[in-house]
Parts: structure tokens; sequence; C-alpha cells
């Protein structure tokens, strides 16, 4: 009997998530389509580009976001994901953006730059904060936690076949599709009428949290590809008559490397969801909390590269005051030791392949008619890359370690 292995269990996996989303969401098809429609007319016109990717894996690249509750979901997402060779990589603590949301977040995805290149699938996955008393009270903590231990998002027998999976490196063919329809369908939108009042009580400390805890099952909040050039790519949309949020999340578009990551996203539609009334009655409804993202990637920078990052973004105009912060050409970038290129070849820069909190947290707000505004006090939690670590029983990478080991190749 043939094996599946995880990298060929992880490409199907985002193959069937992606159809899966696509008809729950028609208008990511037309992302998905335009995506590939920009990134074949720029590499006609800039073949020099595929020094951050091939067309066919640029194409085919997507990453995924999710929600979970607490760390034992979190636990439970990442022994599903271990199957896939995806592993939490960095921690991310949106609490502190400007627009805050009240999640701590990782990124599961490949850590080898092999197992990039077979199938860069990586998941965004968010957990509700909920001991944060600046967002949550005691008493609404004691009934969030109670409403969570009262729901299971994935089987006990889903989990057992991951982990075995995950241990012996893939699974029999004959079982590969099985497995994979099994995880897929635990993403799926659900149509269980939501406890209107509950909901509601959440929505009033923010959209998120109640897209996390006012309902009994989790789902693709999104599904993103993608592209080689994010301007013409919101420009291509919005001739479609598709509203695209405001403002290209990240940095600049500037003459020069490109780094890190640059995001857009349509704004959330209206999805019909059935409802439930404090009388039992059921009504139809609709909620707007999942939209179609994009990105664009850059190479991937360095600590001293970051440290550049951070104190050009807080310049009052990032674009025009970026080259007093980075070179104009890889060659600079790579001789001051701001970015990661593979064996030091400035011509072969290591892609960027995680997240910007301040980005993904600029995403979710542009996508809600309102969030959260976190109280001027300090944080009084433990929550940290080390306690998550901990709560969920999985090693999380450090990024830049990851990167180190890919540029010597």
């Amino acid at each position: 009997m043939s094996t599946v292995e995880t990298w060929q269990l992880r490409a199907q996996f985002a193959a069937a998530l992606s159809r899966m989303y696509g008809a729950e969401v028609p208008a990511y098809d037309t992302l998905v389509e335009v995506s590939a429609e920009v990134n074949a007319d720029h590499l006609r016109r800039h073949p020099q580009d595929r020094r951050l990717g091939s067309l066919e894996r640029v194409t085919a690249e997507r990453h995924g976001a999710i929600r979970v509750g607490n760390a034992d979901e979190m636990r439970q997402v990442a022994d599903l994901f271990s199957a896939f060779g995806m592993y939490p990589v960095g921690f991310y603590d949106l609490r502190t953006a400007v627009s805050p949301v009240p999640v701590v977040s990782t990124a599961f995805r490949p850590i080898h730059a092999d197992e990039l290149a077979r199938n860069p699938f990586r998941v965004f996955t968010s957990m509700l904060a909920c001991a944060d008393t600046r967002f949550f009270t005691p008493d609404l903590r004691t009934r969030v936690e109670t409403f969570l231990g009262g729901r299971r998002l994935f089987s006990a027998e889903l989990l057992t076949t991951a982990r075995q999976i995950a241990d012996d490196g893939g699974c029999p063919a004959d079982e590969a599709q099985d497995f994979v329809a099994a995880a897929v369908a635990c993403f799926a939108l659900s149509r269980e009428p939501i406890d209107r009042g509950w909901y509601d009580e959440l929505s009033a400390v923010s959209a998120v949290a109640a897209d996390i805890a006012g309902v009994r099952s989790t789902h693709i909040n999104h599904l993103t590809p993608r592209v080689l050039d994010i301007d013409a790519l919101q420009r291509a949309m919005t001739e479609r008559g598709i509203t695209m949020i405001e403002a290209i999340q990240g940095p600049p578009a500037v003459d020069g490397p490109e780094v890190l990551l640059r995001q857009t996203s349509f704004r959330a539609l209206a999805e019909p969801r059935r409802f439930r009334a404090a009388d039992g009655a059921i009504s139809e409804g609709s909620l707007r909390v999942r939209f179609g993202e994009v990105e664009q990637r850059g190479v991937a920078l360095t600590p001293r590269g970051r440290s550049r990052y951070d104190a050009a973004m807080a310049e009052v105009d990032p674009a025009a005051s970026w080259h007093r912060h980075f070179p104009a050409t890889d060659e600079q970038m790579c001789t001051e030791g701001l970015a990661y290129y593979h064996g030091g070849d400035p011509s072969r820069p290591v892609v960027y392949e995680d997240f910007l909190p301040a980005s993904a947290a600029g995403i979710f707000r542009s996508n809600l008619d309102g969030d959260a505004h976190a109280p001027d006090r300090p944080d009084d939690t433990q929550y940290s890359q080390h306690w998550m670590a901990d709560r969920i029983g999985h090693h999380i990478h450090d990024p830049y370690e990851l990167y180190e080991k890919v540029a010597c190749t």
C-alpha cells in the first residue's frame, strides 16, 4: 500500500478548503481568478520577479485564517495541523494594535525550505484572550469559558488519527481522502441557529469575540491567494465592482526591494445566518464576518531590518521617508544585513513566510462595523509565546531562527 506523505496531505487539504470556501463565498473565486491574471501579466512584464517564487508556486499559494476560543482548542488545532506538516511559528498579540482585537495568535506552516517549496499552505490561528479584564468582566469571562467548555470543534477520532499521521509522516493512500475530508468539514460554516442575545452581548465587546465564542463551531474566516502586484490586484477587483478595503496594509509601495508582507481584502459580505431568540423562535438574518484577503510577499527582514521597518512605519508618511531607513537595492540590503538572502546572494531573496500583527489587526478591523477599544491601562494577563507553547504542548518556532537556516542554503 502506497503512503501519502504529509506534504501531499497538506496540498490536498489546501485545495479542498479552497473549493469549500469558494462555494460558501463566491467572491473568493473571483479573487483567485483575478490574482492568477495579475500574476501572469506581472511576470510577462517583470520576469526577474520569479526570484520571489515561480508562477506555479505563487499561483497555488494560499493562507487561511481561523479563530478558536481557548488554549485547549488551540492545542487540538496544533495536533490536527501537525498531520499536514504545519507547525506553530511566531506569536502575535493583536491586543496591542492601534485597533485592538482581543486575541493572541500563531501561524501554522511548514518550517523547512523543501516543504515550503512543495506546498507553502499556512493558517493564521487566533485565540480569544478572555482573561484580559480590559475586554471581559469576570462574569462574562466565566460565561464564555462555560460556553467554550460545552462545545467540541474536532472529534476525538479525528485528532487520534492526526497524531498518528504526524508520527508516521503520512498515511495509507486509501485513508487519505477520508481524513482530509473530515478535517475540511470541521471548518465549514455551520447552519446551526445562533443565540441572538448571547451573540449580541459578545459583539458589544468585540465582533471578533462574537465570531469566536458566539457560535458552537469554528470556520474559515478567510482564504488568501498570493499576488506579485497587489496594487494592480486592488485596481482590477475594484474595476469588477467588488468593494475593497480602503488601504493596503503593511509597507508602502516604493521603488526598491519589496519587504515583508502587503495585504488587502474585499469587504466582508453579508451572509445569511439563522438566529434563535430568547423565546426559542428561529428567524433569518445575516452576519458580516468573512472576507477575501490577498497578499504580496517580499524579502524577509533580519532583526536589524525589522527595527528599521518599525521606525519607518512610525513616520507620519512612511512612503516619503522610506529611503531614510532602507537602501534602494538588494545588494545594499544584503551588505547592511537588513534582509535574508540564500547564501548571501542578493539575487536570491528569502521570501517572508509569516505575518505582521498590525496588518492582521488592520484587516480584521477594516472588515468590521465596529470593534473593541481597550482601556488605557496595563495588561495583567500572562499571554506570551512561552505561555502559549506550554498550554498547547507544541514548540512555537522563532521565525528569525528559521530564516537564518534557510539563508544558509
